[in-house]
């Protein structure tokens, strides 16, 4: 009888346990979760433009979005783009807020088709733009994903992901 009653007392010890750690685990992951999901394109916009310099860049729409990326603007809650004002340029910074955290992996791979594309584009045409489309940063953080092609993406990354701490 005590065998039974002490490991009773043991199994639910180490399911308390257990329950702590997830908790403690879930409870850290939300909570990173919902403070990316508190923060606005906009605001992430505004910290990459404190960065580096946009100014050279033209800002591009949802006719841009669907056309380079082949992402609806109904896909997404919402986005930033800049793009090189020429096609001489390869630099584009794409900031994209998804709906659903779902979409995520789809939208990536609507990027990376754009990279594809365009490293095909620049490989023998400018071998040094080329070189920028090849080191590009694609980062995520909960609902947000950032796309960069430029001499300063990684300044670019660096402010993307203090604008979502």
């Amino acid at each position: 009888m005590w065998k039974n009653r002490h490991g009773i007392h043991r199994t639910l010890w180490l399911a308390f346990i257990a329950f702590a750690l997830m908790s403690a685990a879930v409870a850290g992951c939300s909570g990173k979760a919902e403070e990316a999901g508190n923060a606005t394109v906009t605001e992430v916009g505004e910290k990459i433009s404190q960065a580096v310099h946009l100014d050279e860049l033209k800002r591009g729409d949802r006719d841009k979005l669907q056309k380079l990326y082949h992402i609806s603007a109904d896909e997404v809650e919402d986005f930033i783009l800049y793009l090189a004002p020429t096609n001489v340029k390869a630099d584009e910074v794409l900031v994209v807020k998804v709906k659903d955290a779902n979409q995520v992996e789809e939208i990536i791979e609507s990027i990376l088709n754009r990279v594809d594309a365009q490293a095909k584009k620049f490989k023998d045409y400018l071998p040094d733009e080329y070189a920028f489309i090849e080191h590009h940063v694609v980062k995520t953080n909960g609902n947000f994903i950032l796309f960069a092609v430029s001499p300063e993406a990684d300044q670019i990354e660096t402010a993307f992901v203090e604008a979502l701490k």
